[in-house]
């Protein structure tokens, strides 16, 4: 098994991902760009699901440009999305692709940095809803066409706020708290039962625009690049990860 101490270093074989059909939300930028240019560099055909159309669209095109498969754009807002839209995702995956071997629930919100005794409910509404509730929705509906693929891994995006809480944080910690919660029913309850994994991963100070937003003091530069932290989430994402389930990862 690869050290899960050294991620950030990992090196995946050019066709990792040949014939997976991997899906990632918030695909548009930062790190769901990332993911999404390096699970298709590794054979990948990416779902590219985010609210912004025009970010997906650039993404599609440095995909095509770059030689990977063709991808495929869902224009869907997390915060507005129902349970009827993410199960008729699910069968327009079945039908166009046969199967889902990856998702990928990569999109968030910060919300408010400040003390929970003047925390905004709308603001803290919007957040659970886009930060849990839609990862809870997305992972059973998408469940019928992970089921079709021969291994399917699903991977739960948290942070250091999400494991160890600090002040200020607010709803964005524990809505993360809460991820993690969910990954390891999800993982407890797919286990020895489907062909399913489940796993969270904490991506670390990244030289993010959220990254930027929650600390508008720090010098940008002195944290990696998105491109430079995707060992892990191709790691997760691979064959090489197909025992690791239910586990607590960090990308650095």
């Amino acid at each position: 098994m690869h050290d899960l101490n050294q991620l950030i270093s990992y090196q995946a074989a050019p066709n990792l991902l040949a014939d997976k059909n991997i899906l990632i939300t918030g695909a548009g930028d930062g790190i769901g760009r990332a993911a999404a240019l390096a699970y298709a560099q590794h054979g990948a055909t990416v779902i590219l699901l985010g609210r912004n159309e025009d970010k997906l669209a650039a993404v599609y095109d440095d995909i095509e440009t770059s030689g990977g498969p063709q991808p495929v754009i869902v224009a869907l807002d997390l915060e507005q999305a129902s349970s009827q839209d993410y199960n008729n995702l699910n069968q327009e995956i079945i039908e166009s692709l046969g199967g889902l071997h990856g998702l990928l629930h990569n999109a968030g919100l910060l919300g408010e940095m400040k003390p929970l005794a003047q925390y905004s409910e709308e603001t803290f509404s919007k957040v659970i809803n886009v930060n849990l509730t839609s990862n809870f929705l997305l992972t059973k509906a998408l469940l019928p066409a992970m089921q079709c693929a021969d291994s399917a891994s699903i991977v739960f995006t948290s942070s250091g706020v999400g494991r160890k809480a600090r002040a200020y944080w607010g709803a964005y910690a524990i809505s993360k708290f809460a991820v993690e919660g969910l990954m390891q029913t999800w993982a407890d309850e797919l286990d020895e039962t489907s062909n399913i994994r489940c796993n969270s991963l904490n991506p670390g100070a990244t030289r993010t625009r959220m990254r930027q937003q929650a600390y508008p003091g720090e010098t940008p530069d002195k944290n990696p690049l998105a491109d430079d932290i995707m060992g892990a989430y191709l790691f997760l994402m691979g064959a090489d990860s197909h025992t690791i389930n239910g586990l607590a990862i960090n990308a650095q």
